[in-house]
């Protein structure tokens, strides 16, 4: 039900954009949250937009990450800049009500997933 692109393979220092886009729901009805997943630790949460465009950041993003829609598109993307090798993840997006559960290890509520992106950032 969502659609991620964006795989890549980035130096460190360098910049990626996720891409999460929805074809049978309209993504500005939902909270749209991005989660990580690096091997062998487990799926975090990043960052999320709510549909009334309330956005949150886990701290270890310190402003590098921004989140945004683009309604037409029914699009939600996830800019990364000056990207870490400690960034190195699978990236999904997923969809809820809300963004209260972005910041908790319980994502059970998450109702639609993308199929998940790898992102690797070495040099």
């Amino acid at each position: 039900h969502l659609a991620q692109s964006g795989v890549g393979l980035v130096q460190p220092g360098g910049s990626l954009r996720l891409s999460c886009a929805a074809s049978e729901f309209t993504l500005d009805c939902y909270a749209v949250g991005w989660f990580r997943q690096a091997p062998w630790k487990a799926r975090v949460g990043i960052s999320c937009t709510s549909s009334d465009r309330f956005t949150y950041y886990a701290d270890f993003v310190n402003g590098r990450f921004t989140i945004s829609r683009d309604t037409p598109k029914n699009t939600v993307y996830l800019q990364m800049n000056i990207l870490k090798p400690e960034d190195t993840a699978v990236y999904y997006c997923a969809t809820n009500k809300d963004c209260t559960s972005i910041r908790g290890s319980d994502h059970s509520t998450w109702g639609y997933w993308g199929q998940g992106t790898q992102v690797t950032v070495s040099s």
